[in-house]
């Protein structure tokens, strides 16, 4: 499977202009390698939206789904450093999902990510999977490196904190991920094969926008340090 592992956490969220570069520093120097330092997670990346929302995206790879509810990440979750807890307080429009990689085409990371939010109707999942499965063919894209599909865990996927005030919209989510070698690429392809209301039957189009790679971490990369 090209994506590493067979589970992915996935948080997006924005942050106001005056607190941008202390959470572009925390995540940069702390946040980014304590996640990928818990046992089971393999490697992390960082994004920044081209035209999307909300505009900073990461995504988590883990070794198998269970790691994200095993006891050494919900100890992490439990105990945050105060810089995450102070940094985590600002986020806003945040959505976490918890998800299984189910589908997974091509081979290879690109330096640009087209990531497409869907939510599928009761009982179609098993309709909207084959018919996104029959989507993903990268070799037939110019500029696409691979695709990919992960469905979000309702009941893990909860807001980090416990206010009922702060619901989290992705929870009942799936998302297409499609990396690319550019932005161009990823636009022309979710113009041209992932829009329309008919495209996500049974199934409803959140949202859909491309980001551009920051940086990434990989388990190997600490243990090299």
């Amino acid at each position: 499977m090209p994506l590493a592992g067979k589970g992915m956490l996935l948080t997006s969220m924005d942050i106001d202009p005056s607190d941008e570069a202390e959470f572009n520093r925390w995540y940069d120097r702390e946040h980014l390698e304590e996640r990928v330092a818990i046992d089971g997670f393999l490697e992390a990346r960082r994004y920044v939206a081209h035209r999307g929302s909300p505009k900073y995206l990461c995504l988590y790879s883990t070794a198998t789904f269970e790691v994200l509810d095993s006891p050494a990440y919900r100890h992490a979750l439990a105990n945050p450093t105060d810089w995450s807890r102070k940094t985590m307080a600002r986020f806003k429009n945040m959505i976490r999902a918890v998800a299984r990689i189910t589908i997974s085409r091509g081979s290879g990371r690109g330096g640009a990510l087209g990531v497409i939010r869907l939510r599928p109707a009761a009982g179609g999942e098993d309709r909207l999977r084959n018919a996104l499965r029959e989507k993903f063919d990268p070799e037939k894209f110019d500029g696409i490196i691979s695709m990919h599909l992960i469905e979000s865990d309702p009941a893990l996927s909860r807001p980090i904190t416990d206010d009922p005030a702060n619901p989290n919209p992705g929870a009942h989510e799936w998302f297409v991920l499609i990396d690319g070698t550019n932005v161009n690429a990823i636009s022309a392809v979710i113009a041209a094969h992932f829009t329309g209301p008919a495209v996500f039957d049974p199934g409803m189009l959140i949202s859909a926008g491309s980001y551009g790679l920051m940086w990434d971490l990989t388990k190997s990369d600490i243990v090299a340090g």
